[in-house]
């Protein structure tokens, strides 16, 4: 068991600084600088019956980061093209404090809309919801913008329904034609980029048929290493993971995987099946660690909830809300919390989802090994 705490250096971003780039270390080991000056959320809103509610605008959201309000700098809904709300972030922390603006403020949004938000009914034949009578079938085009990750466990657990896997995440690369690009890794012992992000469907469907069964699955080593290679881009970032059983071999505990995810603004999404299920262990980890990114877990019992998994997972990525923020000067030099609440009449019956928050880390400068605190993976 304490092979699975160690440090597993080579893999874990140590190194941020503020502007919005990435560098690599000129010695043998990679080391990422995720350079950050803006935090990005996404924000899926629900009734409490799960369907989602649309229509808000950046009126109806508070923020706070350890109390401190936040003022919304870029809003976007869906398909719709992001607003920008703020021009220029506050001054730098260490500098001279200034009151953060409250978010109610007619300054700090546009005046509420008066149309009411809309609420997603959901379609039981069709195993989705749809929006004020939307077609389902429009969904794919208002997933704009998002860079997907699809991960796929080839380690010896999928020996059993291998190819029906592969066919769920053929269907649902299929179905991400508005995704910006997407991706697609496996995994056992060893990650594979067995097609790096691409609008080409074509080469991701190649990517996904040429897969074949594996040895044991290092899960957490490599769905590290997935989100490192997230943490490089801006926008929406998304990691799709299908798995079918516990992790055996990885050498990172899934604690570090989940924070890194958290503090890059990476969502993490889980599909396992019943393999997976039966684990308990595992089953706490995969809910765990999907709802601290803001992502969400499904335990699929057969090749038909393996669809309808992914077929949810589309559906969300369709109704998320982005919202963006420079953060307010802020004392704390480690992990700060970040709440998101509903501002406006009934509103406050709704449940938010969200990731919980992000870490400042202790970076150095490559150049003369100095420290500094920076904000670590908050993205454009």
């Amino acid at each position: 068991m304490a092979r699975r705490y160690l440090f597993f250096f080579p893999i874990v971003i140590a190194f941020f600084s503020i502007g919005g780039s990435v560098t690599v270390a000129q010695d043998d080991v990679a080391k990422i600088r995720v350079n950050v000056d803006l935090v990005q959320l996404n924000v899926a809103v629900t009734d409490n019956k799960g369907n989602y509610v649309s229509g808000l605008g950046p009126e109806n959201f508070a923020i706070s980061e350890d109390k401190i309000p936040e003022r919304i700098s870029t809003f976007e809904e869906g398909n719709e093209p992001a607003r920008q709300l703020v021009q220029s972030p506050p001054e730098a922390a260490g500098g001279s404090k200034q009151a953060a603006p409250n978010p109610k403020s007619p300054k700090a949004s546009p005046k509420p809309s008066a149309a009411p938000p809309v609420v997603a009914t959901e379609v039981a034949d069709k195993g989705h919801s749809s929006v004020g009578g939307e077609d389902p079938a429009t969904l794919p085009a208002r997933i704009t913008g998002a860079n997907v990750f699809v991960l796929f466990d080839t380690s010896n657990y999928m020996y059993r329904g291998f190819v029906f896997a592969q066919d769920a995440i053929a269907d649902f690369i299929r179905s991400l034609e508005g995704a910006n690009k997407v991706a697609f890794y496996s995994y056992s012992r060893d990650l594979s980029r067995n097609s790096i992000l691409t609008s080409d469907r074509a080469q991701l469907l190649r990517g996904v048929r040429s897969t074949v069964a594996g040895d044991d699955a290092a899960l957490y080593n490599c769905l590290l290493l997935t989100v490192e290679d997230a943490a490089r881009l801006t926008g929406r970032k998304v990691i799709v993971v299908f798995s079918n059983g516990p992790d055996n071999a990885s050498l990172v505990p899934p604690e570090d995987v989940a924070e890194l995810a958290q503090s890059t603004g990476t969502i993490i999404y889980m599909i396992s099946t019943r393999e997976a299920e039966l684990e308990p262990i595992s089953t706490a980890v995969f809910e765990r660690m999907s709802k601290a990114t803001g992502g969400k877990a499904y335990f699929a019992r057969s090749w038909s909830d393996e669809k309808k998994a992914f077929a949810f997972i589309q559906e969300d990525l369709a109704h998320l809300y982005s919202l963006s923020y420079y953060p307010q000067p802020n004392p704390s030099t480690g992990w700060r919390t970040i709440t998101v609440k509903l501002v406006g009449k009934d509103l406050q019956k709704y449940h938010v989802r969200t990731r919980a928050g992000y870490r400042l880390q202790q970076a150095h400068a490559a150049a003369n090994n100095s420290a500094e605190l920076q904000p670590e993976g908050v993205t454009k």
